[in-house]
């Protein structure tokens, strides 16, 4: 007899397991090889002159979910004709010139893969496609301009044809959907911030899980976005709330900022001995957790987020007067400044949750006035990065069209046009040598393949059903390879190439010599992108990462002096974008994962506290001394020159320029006298005050990278 933890009695879980993970990869696997098979069948029928180009497009833009394969297969159509268009027009203009027109070529996939490395998600795939296919088309009929028309409609028609092959499959045949995920995410991450919410205000959360759980909700956010982007192609549903998501996003990013400032501005009031300021705002803080729950239990579906809202709006409008009454019942000897700060903080973080949480409460309803405006998620690129991976790519174009005409090599226009595909597609990488080094490793596997079938197995197979019988194997082991970790460079170079050199066409060539010049120019065009990558200022070279830390600092630069129109979410969207980036150059490095999240804290608390003081200011400008807004505006230069470029003098101005302009501040503010009409423009001077003094504690904060500027450590505290 069986005992109670054998496999025997519990058959259900791991099934449910398997098909959660190996069962999903294997639908993936026979989903692509049934899209593969029915373009190459359809293109046969329709007498294609090259159907194995259909069969390629099927590997190059199926995905797992329904969503990404249509995102994919829009972006790769627009990008297909952008490159049609541009080839026809180098044809007309170069094609008596070699020399012009392959440096034309080579500029123009410089300048996609430019563009691919400037976009995200696969908007960067149609960037990628738009120089591929100008050098897909163009190279082979560059000397046969008469023919380059035909070839291009033909070569759009087959490359059409495999997407909608892809698109039919993925939307029909056990379809995963991306809104699905969608939901998941919105629902586990409102979860997950709840819960830390929760544990951060009672104090049960140390710093090195307040950089875990940060550093996940930067993942969080950047995920989501990608998966929103290619959701809205799945359903109308979908499209229906797309703007909701978006603006979630948004709201999220600024309330997560919102609560780690307000965590942080408690802890610092411990350390420097403000135990009355904290006392009397600490049962503030524990009345906020159980606003977010539903009957007793943490609001996890947007259904019963509605209840959680209702309550934070009750207690947001109670809020000030509350403060108010317990600020006038404060001990004159306390610091008000830290007190005003404190409370001005928590409000605001209050009405930052407000917002979030009527937002995921109104994703239970097709349709809400919260669509609208649509919040845009602005991601963030450094130019330079970008320039960098275009001049690259059109180095390498430019030395393997040489070496093609010099050599007169008969398979050189291959190793041309297989380096424009591969340089741009693994640009995009987040370690494109090992990309491009893995690829060359799957198109020798493919070789193998490839002669094995071609002259091996077509010359004894009659007929389309024995044809899929041969190809099946080889094509399902690719699509495996490309599913397994730390292997998808292999599968997918595998994939692409072994169609490439073995796809049937109508009349299949037998030419050995042939197909192992075309291998072998495909091996080395991959080998030298790799080499590539690896020396011409590589990628996961130091220089990439200081580059994009200069980024993530400028961005209080940005929050400083960048237009106040929709500031917040440019800042909030690029900052997390550029960690995204940093923590995909230095994966495995926690030192420097740790010094990128530490500049983030600091970017995005101080540049937080700038927006707020610019958008205080340039509301009541009227309204403030003189000398009040000029002392602001020098310590706002101040902190955006410190961020720029730290060092200590930069430091020390940034730290006087800004305590100066709190003297201002709480000199003008002496001067506002207690009537009615004068209130508002007191707690105006008390709000700029409170978002300065917040500057000032977060220069002075002795876990921020900044402390290694500060020369005055211990003689300064953050009061």
């Amino acid at each position: 007899m069986s005992t109670p933890s054998s496999p025997l009695n519990r058959p259900h879980p791991l099934l449910a397991d398997w098909a959660l993970t190996d069962g999903l990869a294997w639908i993936h696997i026979f989903k692509t090889v049934l899209a593969a098979f029915l373009a190459l069948w359809i293109a046969m029928r329709l007498d294609l002159p090259q159907p194995r180009t259909a069969m390629t497009t099927v590997f190059i833009v199926m995905q797992p979910q329904s969503g990404m394969v249509l995102a994919k297969s829009f972006y790769r159509f627009c990008g297909t004709l952008v490159g049609l268009v541009v080839m026809l027009v180098f044809i007309s203009l170069f094609s008596q010139e070699p020399v012009l027109f392959l440096t034309a070529t080579a500029l123009w996939v410089g300048i996609c893969t430019a563009g691919a490395a400037r976009n995200r998600n696969f908007r960067s795939y149609g960037f990628v496609l738009s120089g591929y296919t100008a050098a897909l088309i163009g190279v082979p009929v560059a000397q046969h301009a008469d023919a380059a028309f035909l070839t291009a409609m033909t070569r759009v028609a087959e490359v059409s044809l495999g997407i909608v092959c892809s698109g039919a499959v993925g939307a029909l045949v056990f379809p995963r959907h991306a809104g699905s995920q969608v939901r998941a995410t919105v629902r586990r991450r409102f979860t997950a911030f709840v819960d830390y919410v929760s544990k951060a205000l009672g104090g049960g959360v140390e710093r090195s899980q307040i950089e875990r759980i940060n550093a996940a909700f930067v993942a969080d956010v950047v995920g989501l976005e990608a998966a929103r982007s290619v959701a809205v192609f799945e359903d109308p549903g979908t499209r229906m709330r797309s703007g909701r998501v978006a603006r979630l996003n948004g709201e999220f990013m600024s309330v997560s900022t919102r609560f780690h400032a307000l965590h942080q501005l408690m802890n610092r009031l411990r350390v420097n001995g403000a135990t009355m300021t904290v006392d009397a705002l600490e049962p503030y803080f524990r009345e906020v957790a159980p606003l977010l729950s539903a009957a007793g239990a943490p609001v996890e579906k947007a259904a019963d987020a509605a209840h959680a809202a209702a309550q934070l709006d009750t207690f947001k409008a109670a809020l000030p007067k509350r403060i108010g009454a317990t600020r006038r019942t404060l001990d004159p000897a306390i610091d008000l400044l830290e007190f005003d700060t404190a409370a001005e903080l928590l409000y605001r973080f209050v009405d930052d949750l407000h917002a979030y949480t009527q937002t995921y409460a109104s994703l239970a309803v097709p349709t809400h006035e919260r669509e609208h405006p649509v919040t845009r998620y602005v991601p963030k690129t450094s130019m330079l990065a970008a320039s960098v991976s275009g001049l690259r790519a059109f180095i390498v174009i430019l030395i393997l069209s040489g070496f093609w005409i010099m050599s007169a090599w008969p398979s050189g226009g291959t190793a041309v046009l297989d380096a424009a595909a591969v340089i741009a597609l693994a640009s995009s990488s987040p370690r494109p040598t090992q990309m491009a080094f893995q690829m060359a490793g799957g198109t020798a596997l493919a070789t193998v393949a490839g002669m094995i079938v071609v002259f091996a197995l077509y010359p004894r197979i009659d007929g389309f059903v024995l044809l899929s019988a041969a190809l099946l194997p080889f094509l399902m082991l690719g699509v495996f390879i490309s599913t397994r970790p730390g292997m998808t460079g292999v599968g997918v170079g595998y994939c692409i190439f072994f169609c490439f050199l073995a796809g049937p066409d109508n009349v299949i060539q037998y030419d050995p010599s042939g197909f192992i010049n075309d291998a072998i120019a495909l091996v080395i065009s991959m080998l030298i992108a790799s080499m590539a990558f690896a020396v011409l200022l590589p990628t996961d070279a130091p220089w990439l990462r200081r580059l994009l830390l200069r980024e993530l600092r400028r961005q209080v630069v940005t929050a400083s002096k960048g237009r106040l129109t929709r500031l917040a979410m440019r800042f909030e969207s690029g900052t997390r974008d550029l960690l995204s980036q940093i923590d995909a150059l230095v994966a495995g490095r926690e030192d420097l994962q740790r010094e990128a999240l530490r500049w983030l804290f600091a970017v995005l608390e101080v540049g937080h506290a700038v927006i707020d003081l610019r958008t205080e200011l340039g509301r009541y400008s009227t309204g403030t001394d003189a000398a009040s807004r000029d002392s602001i505006r020098q310590a706002l230069h101040q902190v955006a020159r410190l961020f720029d470029h730290p060092g200590p003098q930069r430091f020390d101005a940034a730290l006087s320029a800004t305590s100066i302009a709190i003297d201002n501040l709480r000199a003008e503010l002496d001067t506002v006298r207690e009537p009615r009409e004068e209130r508002e423009a007191r707690h105006r001077l008390q709000r700029m005050s409170s978002h300065l003094h917040f500057i000032r504690t977060a220069l002075l904060d002795p876990q921020s990278p900044l402390r290694a500027f500060n020369q005055h450590e211990g003689a300064l505290h953050a009061a």
